[in-house]
This record gives structure tokens, sequence and C-alpha cells, in this order.
């Protein structure tokens, strides 16, 4: 069965001719009422934005009305918005892998793209993720993480520690020498030593709030009324303005959209760090 009302039951059926899925409809008898008028209108239908009727019968001995009609797996629209619709109009997405390598600049330098959802999940308002694997990159994992429990706030941090790479140039944790060492700083809330090297208030102060127990961190609607983020409203546009990337460890930037050319910087130059083990601070 795959449903019921006060006259009509559902099935689940095959249609071994036809070798399809069908919906078998029962439907009981109405006194005073043309049991077939539904059927013989649905069977003069024909759109494809209409139910198929594909036949239909009358049981005399149980007043039972038979149609075979198209299955719906998804069922109605009011099922499928009670299981997807989370009071936005789409559903919560979780990217868990939030990094300087999954965020992807277009050719004239002044977009940014989040990609890379492999590790993604969809979430319904207020839910929370229960997984006691870790799989987040270590250096960008919130420390709730270690307790199986968590929600999309996990990517605001991500956020902060990707802007703690964007305006040092060094990828966080640096001064860990393997993964187990990471994983224990960041399980005790000690943050990346490059962050010492934030002098800019304004910057360092949105790293820090991305960076905050799960409790008292802001959300992503809440991070972008933050004056450090230069939004007025829905319709304003961001011109891509980071400064020179000679300058990035002393200027501030605006915003995620704005530094593009940052992004690409940052990449080429943490590629230098890691392997010529060269002074980020000295790179041209």
């Amino acid at each position: 069965m795959l449903g019921e009302g006060a006259s009509k039951k559902v099935y689940f059926g095959w249609d071994g001719v036809e070798k399809i899925d069908i919906a078998w409809n029962k439907i009981a008898f109405r006194s005073g009422e043309d049991e077939e008028e539904e059927a013989i209108l649905l069977k003069s239908l024909n759109h494809e934005r209409v139910m198929k009727c594909f036949a239909y019968w009358f049981d005399s001995t149980s007043k039972t009305l038979n149609m075979i009609t198209e299955l719906f797996p998804s069922g109605s629209l009011k099922e499928y918005l009670s299981k997807n619709y989370n009071g936005v109009g789409s559903p919560k997405i979780i990217h868990r892998d939030i990094k300087c390598d999954n965020v992807f600049v277009d050719s004239d330098g002044k977009r940014v793209t989040l990609g890379d959802f492999g590790l993604a999940v969809r979430v319904k308002e207020g839910d929370f993720v229960n997984d006691q694997q870790v799989k987040c990159t270590p250096e960008f994992m919130a420390p709730e993480c270690f307790e199986g429990e968590y929600n999309e706030l996990v990517d605001v941090y991500a956020f902060g520690m990707c802007l703690l790479e964007m305006v040092t140039g060094e990828y966080p944790y640096m001064e860990c020498s393997n993964q187990m060492q990471v994983f224990k700083k960041v399980f005790s809330g000690l943050k990346p030593a490059s962050l010492g090297q934030v002098k800019d208030s304004g910057v360092r102060d949105i790293i820090e709030k991305c960076l905050l127990p799960v409790s008292v961190r802001p959300s992503a609607e809440e991070l972008l009324k933050d004056p450090f983020f230069p939004y007025s409203d829905a319709s304003s546009k961001l011109e891509a303005c980071a400064p020179d990337v000679s300058l990035a460890t002393s200027h501030r930037f605006r915003g995620l959209h704005c530094c593009a050319r940052v992004v690409a910087w940052t990449r080429k130059k943490c590629k230098l760090v890691q392997h010529q083990k060269v002074n980020p601070l000295n790179l041209d």
C-alpha cells in the first residue's frame, strides 16, 4: 500500500506487459454518484503534466472502482515538500570541506565559485549531522566535528580558516609536523600560529568570529551583516577590490567575493612554501 484516504486505497503494482511500475487505485463506491466518472475523464486526457490512466474497471462484487495510473515514487507535492522544504525554498547544505583548494576563480579574477561537494550533506532546518568519522580536512575542521554531531556552522569555521590563509599566505597549522598534532590542537581549541601574523584588527576580528566556539559562532547570515563585508542590500554588486598582492598581509579585504586575485596568489604562494620551504613574507 502506498497511501489511503477516506474512500481510496492506492497500492504499488507492476504491469507485466508494459514492464513498468504502476499505481493501483481502489476506490470505494459512493452512493448516488457515477463511480466511473473520474476514470472516464482521466482516461480521455493525454497531457505530459496530467496523470495518465492506463485502464479502469468496476468490480460489482466488492463495489470498487479499480484504476491503473502512473506511479510517482516521490508521492504528492505535499509529501515532497515535507521531506525537502526547510522554509527558504531550498535544502540546507553543509559543504564540510571548505578551503581555498575548493574555491575556484573565473578567467577575469573577479568572481569566485565554491566547488567540490564530495563531502556535502543536505539537512533540514535545525537538524544536526551525526557522523563519528572525521571526513573534513583537519586544518579546516571545526572542533565540534570530533564530537560526531555538528551543523552548518562548521562551514563558517572553515571560511574563517580560508580568510586566514588568504591574508597570511600560510596553510593553517603549518607549525605542526603531522596530522596528529593538528588534530590535537584543533580538539583543544588552539588557534593556528599564523593568526598572530594578522596585524589588521578588522581582518583579525572577522577571522576570530568565525573560529568562536559553536555556541557563540555567528551564522553565515549574521556574518554578512558585519561591517567588514560591504553589503548594503541584497542587490549590491561587489567589485574586485583586493589590494595589490604584495600588500596582502597589511590590508583588509572586502569579503570572499572580492578576493579572487588573492586566492590565486595564495595558492601559488602556499605551493612554494610547502615544496621549497621559502618564507612566504619574502615572496615577490
